[in-house]
């Protein structure tokens, strides 16, 4: 187990300070953001927290997993590596066309 977290079903109005104060009743918070579209500027509805402990990060996961926050009922687990994407086709490069 880690000391980083994944924070699922935000409320959209959720911003990094609110999430912070969230996880601040549970120990010491290195990092808390809420993941942003970068077209939109609105939240994706979920984050990440980081503890200073694996027994906070612990706490926070009983303490908060399922509770009711703005409405929402918080997903609150261990986070993942990121697995890696197929590349998307489009873009930048990709095949490039002249005209």
């Amino acid at each position: 187990m880690g000391n980083k977290l994944y924070v699922g079903n935000l409320a959209f109005s959720m911003q990094d300070d609110s999430l912070n104060q969230q996880f601040a009743a549970f120990g010491s918070v290195n990092s808390a953001k809420v993941m942003m579209d970068r077209d939109t500027g609105r939240s994706k509805g979920f984050g990440f927290v980081e503890m200073s402990s694996e027994a906070e990060a612990q706490a926070a996961i009983r303490g908060l997993n399922g509770k009711s926050v703005e409405g929402r009922s918080l997903v609150v687990n261990e986070a993942r590596p990121m697995e890696p994407r197929a590349p998307r086709p489009g873009g930048f490069g990709g095949t490039r066309r002249s005209y």
